[in-house]
């Protein structure tokens, strides 16, 4: 930890010498993104018979910063090296503060029609972008870079982006592991950040290997509160292949989305001894378990217009629809759709209007975590990698870290803005609802079995932003939600036990500074 900081403190000097054209001596900054797939059937050492071959791609960034003199020659490297997938998309709280790489990738042009030294000139652009990198399409709904969390979200991936005529075509992919160490076989992978080590049933510690998901531990209680879902519960795909198109036509921007993610399955199955005593959850290379994935096909249409222009009432209207099918994270049949609707009225500097977002749901017993479907298909719609903080309130309680209720999700809101130079000020309101009913279990309540009324709850939201500087904004936010027990039971399980009025507010300071940038001086004549 310490070397990484100094040699970012040695970076960070270097870049501010060389951005200074009185410093004599030379300075070099070279950077390096490679990757490496590999497949090993038996590298290093022999694979048990019938072992399943071992596939992964590894990658390492370097930065190599050096000093030369005339007495004096200096050089330092700094390198990451990780085996793709090998932390998931997005840590969770529970994962606590991290030293991590968030992007380090390189975009290589294989075709550009304005540069007559390429030969192959039948597309205008072609670029394929490998390595750790920022999914951000469209309004951020299904793919985006999450930044509203600390954490934020990046993939591990290979993009393929094309660009003709207007059309906007990406291809990309891409394929987890664990480890990339010698004499592990197959490719069976754990969704998630783990422990090395956890309290067994007897109170000894018990090792996790690698390709083991907790999910309780002592007396059988829940090991890990954010155990393996999807979208903001640390779930990481095994595999997943997209392909996004998009075209503007005058005013109007089409853009479809076919997202494809992969799922190893597992055994339920225990680790530990007598002695320590056992911890229990999914073991994904357990030789028990089925072979394959359980694959899920996310599609759907968004269309953004604009009408009207900016010196008169201007209007943005965005509509979109996706469905969800193939087979969830455990291999139960999906059917699942998303719709949103909204417009946007502007006028000088406000902006107001109307929309709803529906998620779709399953009929259920009982709440929280214990909650079970009434149905054999799945009918959850879940909005898979992208920024929920954006949609369903600044509060978080629909589609983050915290889970989200079994009946889906109906969502009508409407926003006010005023936007000036350097101030702008945002007000939301949500009407939040259950998109399925769901009901208590027999023996909870004071009305077992009876079903809960669908409204969960409403939402207010004040967002004010200052632009302080070019490099520096203050945001402060304050959110409050008149909440029902309906909402309390579906999300906790729990009736008359938690607060129904909570309230939130933040300061954010964000500084961003631009080390080469270069104020204009004005020359007097």
């Amino acid at each position: 930890m310490l070397r990484k900081l100094l040699c970012q403190g040695l970076a960070a000097l270097a870049l501010t010498l060389c951005a200074s054209a009185e410093v004599l001596a030379q300075f070099s900054l070279q950077g390096q993104v490679r990757t490496r797939s590999e497949y090993r059937n038996g590298l290093g050492t022999l694979s048990p018979q019938d072992a399943d071959p071992a596939f992964f791609t590894s990658q390492r960034t370097r930065l190599t910063f050096g000093y030369k003199w005339d007495r004096v020659l200096f050089q330092t490297a700094v390198q990451d090296v990780r085996v793709w997938g090998q932390d998931a998309s997005s840590i969770s709280n529970a994962d606590g503060n991290k030293l991590m790489l968030h992007e380090a990738w390189a975009d290589v042009t294989l075709a550009n029609v304005a540069d007559t030294t390429f030969k192959f000139r039948l597309i205008d652009n072609l670029n394929l972008k490998i390595g750790r990198q920022e999914l951000v399409y469209d309004d951020v709904r299904l793919l985006g870079n999450l930044d509203w969390l600390q954490q934020a979200r990046r993939h591990d991936a290979v993009v393929l982006k094309a660009q003709h005529r207007g059309w906007q075509v990406d291809l990309g992919g891409a394929f987890n592991q664990n480890t990339d160490a010698f004499g592990v076989v197959g490719t069976g992978y754990a969704p998630g950040n783990t422990a090395a080590y956890l309290m067994g049933s007897r109170g000894g510690l018990v090792e996790i290997p690698v390709g083991f998901i907790p999910t309780a531990g002592k007396g059988g209680a829940p090991r890990l509160s954010n155990a393996p879902s999807t979208n903001g519960l640390n779930q990481q795909y095994k595999s997943m292949q997209f392909l996004y198109v998009a075209r503007k036509f005058g005013q109007t921007k089409l853009s479809a989305l076919l997202f494809k993610d992969d799922f190893g399955k597992y055994a339920l199955d225990s680790v530990g001894n007598a002695t320590a005593g056992y911890v229990y959850g999914r073991n994904y290379r357990s030789p028990a378990r089925e072979k394959g994935v359980n694959s899920r096909f996310t599609y759907g249409l968004m269309m953004v217009k604009t009408m009207g222009n900016a010196s008169g009432l201007k209007a943005v209207l965005t509509l979109a629809g996706y469905l969800q099918s193939g087979k969830n994270r455990d291999g139960r049949d999906l059917n699942a759709y998303h719709y949103t609707a909204g417009v946007s009225f502007q006028k000088g500097k406000f902006s107001f209007g109307p929309g709803i977002d529906y998620l779709s749901g399953n009929e259920a017993v009982g709440g929280g975590a214990a909650a079970v479907s009434t149905s054999t298909t799945d009918n959850r719609f879940d909005p898979l990698y992208g920024t929920p903080h954006k949609f369903w309130g600044f509060m978080d309680y629909f589609y983050v870290g915290t889970g989200s209720p079994v009946g889906g999700l109906n969502n009508p809101w409407f926003k006010v803005k005023y936007t000036a130079k350097d101030l702008s000020v945002g007000l939301d309101y949500h009407y939040f609802a259950l998109a399925r009913p769901q009901s208590t279990r027999a023996n909870e309540g004071p009305n077992p079995g009876a079903a809960l009324n669908n409204y969960l709850g409403s939402e207010v939201d004040l967002l004010v932003n200052y632009q302080l500087n070019k490099f520096t904004n203050l945001e402060f936010g304050y959110s409050f939600m008149r909440a029902t027990s309906s909402l309390e039971y579906s999300k906790l399980g729990t009736l008359d036990r938690a607060n129904l009025s909570p309230t939130w507010a933040y300061l954010m300071i964000n500084i961003r500074p631009d080390f080469f940038f270069t104020k204009p001086v004005a020359i007097k004549n």
